[in-house]
Parts: structure tokens; C-alpha cells; sequence
């Protein structure tokens, strides 16, 4: 390398992510941590329109950028640039990855080590109320012109890089530069103690907002190496973008296993909808076994999709496992199968006063009914399922109750626990649903030696 050069660069764009947006004007500077040797700056050709929001904030329009060079043109210049000299950028993530992305299209292999501004300042001038580029500028005197534009931004930020070096004294440049410095990786926002906190754990972390507000909940065999994988890489992905700059906090619970920090993920996620769980739908029931009555007094059992205004007796994911309960169901209580119906019937479906000869007696056919739903809402097992806890001094415990996730806690190892109803003073109680009691049954299957005070543990169907 050379003597420690820097490319500070400022890009404007078309949009907010490499992916499907473009650069519409470059700037370059090239600082050897004293002094500007080489400037570069030019607009750029995008090749697709600029949204009127884009020229609302750059002042950039279709006009100014019809005759600049396309990207393609400017590729080796750029590259020339770069090459062999520390990127700098203010959020240094957002320019890295455009630039990459267009040289890689232009056919170039590039990349470099990065310096971000953002976080170089939060820890050289910690305690300042706002770290964007203009309020950097109002706080530290750093005059800015033509705000939003490359040029005016690049000036800006090699001025603030250089008082940056200037206040350094205990190195921390030099200590984000090292390709080992995971805080390069890490969001913008981020404040880097938060990273440093988590522990190599099972668990379950949240992301905030800048309001505060979860936006992302998932869980962990390692809280650490979960996390920073959610930061790895250079996906120019627009959900990624965005997602990666939305994040300005992050705070985690310790679970004592896996299957805990799986059932705290699932209820949290279901009380919290954070926007970037996509996956919320799988926590979901979506079939469930309902009751009918006819007009002519016979009651029928049905298989239906999960309706907000109706109440079902039990709740499935597949309709598939939902057909096969009530066929269990008619077998084991004698129930006419002409009264299971495996999609849920409309009202002209269900059998009228007509034909009654071959009905079996309305009486002892609803009896049978009644038994089968009184077998699956009162005739559920209860267990426990204990286990390690965090640590020595502790048992971890998962409560199920007539069929129904009650709960789950810990329990202290030097107490004896001889009745099942003393365990509920040690757990939490958390929401139910069908997924939940999915993977409990599942691991009780799987580690029945974990399995205490089993009531009538049904198979995995029932």
C-alpha cells in the first residue's frame, strides 16, 4: 500500500439501495491524512429516470444528467481512484455498496478497507445529540455547501475526517481500519456496545428502531454469532438496505436452551409483529375443527379454515392434519361419517328433515359428538418438561397444561418439586397456539427422559 491514502467518497443516487437504484453523480477525494492530493467529481448518467423525490432532495433532474457519462465510462477512473487507499464514506456502507455493485457490472473484481465517519465521530466526539453529516457540520463549525450534492458532501466530510484525525489520540482510526474491526460491520446507527454485550448464548435479541420499537426479534443458539451474521456481507438487497439502517439498538434474553429461545421468539413475534419478521405467518393456525348443528337437530363435525369469528374446538397448520384427527375422532366415538365433513359446509350441505330413516338416533349420535369434543377440550395432557438452565444453580421448565403451552421458567436446583401444581409458581405464563405446541410435542417425543408428570400424553396427531 501506500502511505496510508484515503478515498473519502460522496455519491447521489436514484434511490436508497445498489440493487435497483443508480449513481447519478461521484465525488472523489484523495487525502493523505494531511492534506487533499487529488480531487474527482462528475455526474453520471443513470440510464433510468430520477424520481421527483430524488430531485425534491439533490436538485438533480433528468436535464442535468442526459449528456454526463454513463457509469461504464468513468469505471477505470473510479477504480484508479480507489485502488490500494482506505474508502472513507459518512455511512460508509451505503456508498461501499453502490460503487461496488456498478464496477462489478462494469466488470471490475474491487474492493477495499472502509472507514465510516458516522461511527469514527461517535467515538472520537461521543455524547453529540445527532451524527448526520449536516448536524455534524452545525455542531463542529465545518462550513457546508451544496448540501446533497457529491461535491459539497465529499468537502464536507474530508474536512470533518481531518479534525477526526486531528482529535484522535487514543488511536481509534487506526483501530477501525484493521480488517478485523467488527464494528465497521455493524449498522450505522448502531451503537457499538450493544454488538459488544451480546453474549455466546442461547437466546432471543431485538432490534429498534429509532423510536424504539422492536422491528426484528429472533432467536439464537449463539446471541453473538447470530447477530453479526445478520451484518456479514455486501447484499445490496433494498429489504436488507433498509432494514440494516433502521437498526439503532439491540437488547437480548438469555434462554437456557434452544427450544425455549424458540417458544420465546414465537410468543414475541405474535405480540409484537416487528416489521421485519416476514415470517410471521407461520405462527399462524390455518384450519381448524368446528361444530354444526342441522335444522334437523343432528350435529356435525367439519374442518374449516381459521375465521376471526368463529371459535373452533382445535386448531391445526394443514388441513391435512386436521382430516386426520377427525377421522380418528369418528373411529375411536362411533360417529356416522356422513356427519364429518372435511371442508367446512354451507348451510344446504348438512342434512334436512328428509331421508331420516337411515339416520342413526339424533340423540345418541349428539352424545357422541358431545364426548369427542369433550375428549379433545378436557382429555389433553399435562406435563413439564425440565431440563438445564442457565446455569448450575438453576433448572429450566416448560409447562403444559391440559394440551396448552402455560409456560416456562426456572426452577432452583435445590428444590424438590413433588407436585406438579408447584411448578406453576416458577414459570411465566405466556399466549398459546397451535405452532408452539407443534414443536413441544415434537421435543417430547423426541426426549421423553425430559418429560415429568405426563397426564395421558397423546400422540403427536391428537
Amino acid at each position: 500500500m501506500r502511505n496510508t491514502e484515503y478515498a473519502i467518497v460522496d455519491i447521489e443516487t436514484t434511490g436508497g439501495n445498489a440493487s435497483g437504484s443508480r449513481i447519478t453523480e461521484i465525488a472523489i477525494i484523495i487525502h493523505d491524512g494531511k492534506n487533499v492530493l487529488d480531487r474527482y467529481e462528475t455526474l453520471v448518467n443513470p440510464e433510468q429516470d430520477i424520481p421527483p423525490s430524488i430531485f425534491g432532495l439533490t436538485g438533480i433532474n433528468n436535464e442535468m444528467v442526459a449528456n454526463a457519462p454513463i457509469f461504464d465510462d468513468i469505471s477505470e477512473k473510479v477504480l484508479e481512484m480507489l485502488t490500494d487507499r482506505i474508502f472513507v464514506a459518512h455511512n460508509v456502507n451505503f456508498d461501499y455498496s453502490f460503487v461496488h455493485h456498478q464496477l462489478e457490472k462494469a466488470g471490475f473484481k474491487w474492493s477495499a478497507k472502509k472507514l465510516c465517519t458516522v461511527r469514527a465521530a461517535r467515538k472520537i466526539k461521543p455524547g453529540l445529540g445527532s451524527y448526520s453529516l449536516g448536524n455534524l457540520c452545525n455542531s463542529l463549525n465545518i462550513g457546508l455547501e451544496n448540501r446533497h450534492r457529491a461535491g459539497g458532501d465529499a468537502d464536507a466530510t474530508a474536512i470533518l475526517f481531518s479534525l477526526l484525525l486531528e482529535w484522535d489520540d487514543a488511536g481509534e482510526i487506526d483501530k477501525m481500519i484493521k480488517k478485523t474491526a467488527q464494528d465497521q460491520r455493524l449498522p450505522p446507527n448502531l451503537p457499538p456496545d450493544d454488538f459488544n454485550n451480546l453474549p455466546e448464548k442461547p437466546g432471543v435479541y431485538y432490534f429498534y428502531n429509532q423510536q424504539k420499537k422492536v422491528i426484528y426479534v429472533g432467536k439464537a443458539i449463539n446471541l453473538k454469532k447470530r447477530v453479526a451474521s445478520h451484518f456479514s456481507g455486501n447484499n445490496i438487497n433494498p429489504q436488507r438496505q433498509h432494514f440494516l439502517r433502521d437498526i439503532y439498538g439491540i437488547s437480548f434474553e438469555i434462554c437456557a436452551t434452544e427450544l425455549m429461545a424458540l417458544l420465546l421468539e414465537c410468543t414475541e413475534i405474535k405480540k409484537l409483529w416487528p416489521t421485519y419478521n416476514r415470517a410471521l405467518k407461520r405462527f399462524e393456525a390455518k384450519f381448524g375443527i368446528y361444530q354444526y348443528e342441522a335444522r334437523n337437530g343432528y350435529k356435525y363435525l367439519a374442518i374449516g379454515k381459521v375465521s376471526k369469528f368463529q371459535v373452533c374446538i382445535h386448531e391445526f397448520n394443514s388441513q391435512y392434519d386436521g382430516i386426520n384427527l377427525l377421522r380418528s375422532l369418528a373411529e375411536q366415538f362411533e360417529i356416522d361419517h356422513r356427519f364429518c365433513k372435511y371442508t367446512r359446509p354451507e348451510e344446504g350441505d348438512l342434512f334436512q328433515n328428509n331421508d331420516t330413516k337411515s339416520l342413526p338416533d339424533v340423540l345418541l349420535h349428539n352424545e357422541q359428538v358431545d364426548n369427542a369434543i369433550d375428549f379433545l377440550l378436557n382429555n389433553r395432557p399435562t406435563f413439564a418438561i425440565i431440563d438445564k438452565g442457565r446455569s448450575k444453580e438453576e433448572r429450566s421448565c416448560i409447562w403444559i397444561e391440559n394440551g396448552r403451552f402455560y409456560g416456562m421458567g426456572y426452577i432452583p436446583s435445590d428444590i424438590s418439586i413433588h407436585d406438579p401444581v408447584e411448578i406453576k409458581n416458577y414459570v411465566t405464563t405466556y399466549k398459546s397456539n397451535q405452532y408452539i405446541e407443534q414443536l413441544i410435542f415434537a421435543f417430547a417425543e423426541k426426549y421423553p427422559g425430559k418429560v415429568l408428570f405426563n397426564k395421558q400424553l397423546l400422540k403427536k396427531s391428537i
